[in-house]
């Protein structure tokens, strides 16, 4: 698909995962120098919605991305079994973005950005504060 195209009503997870992963690569070629070097060494991982597992541990099923294992400051000092990782749960982005490919990738961006500032030690009031809620 070109820049500038739409995705199709529905599209297929193949396809959301690319423009996913091409808009998390833009958002961290965004960021300034320093955090761009901290940014790009962490995971991003696409799930269609929270499981079972994460419900239970009380994450909402409409949640639209997670941060996951130890902030950047606390990565050396708190072991965990889980590393620093960012959840995109795609479709419920995509539902979100009412099917709106652009609103889709804007949910994207500030998605990522809002669980970047989680990974880097930012709490709810921080990202509000920031316009990431």
């Amino acid at each position: 698909m070109s820049a500038g195209a739409e995705l199709p009503e529905g599209p297929e997870w193949n396809e959301l995962v690319r423009v996913a992963r091409a808009e998390v690569q833009g958002v961290i070629k965004s960021l300034p120098a320093p955090l761009r070097a901290q940014a790009s060494t962490l995971p991003v991982t696409y799930e269609h919605v929270p499981g079972d597992d994460l419900i239970d541990d009380g994450i909402d099923s409409d949640t639209l991305g997670l941060f996951v294992g130890p902030s950047y400051a606390e990565e050396d000092i708190t072991p965990s079994p889980i590393p620093p990782q960012i959840i995109l749960f795609l479709d419920n982005l995509w539902d979100e973005a009412e099917g709106d490919p652009d609103f889709f990738k804007e949910e994207i961006r500030i998605t990522v950005l809002h669980e970047l500032g989680h990974f880097l030690g930012l709490d709810e009031d921080d990202l509000f504060d920031r316009g990431l809620e």
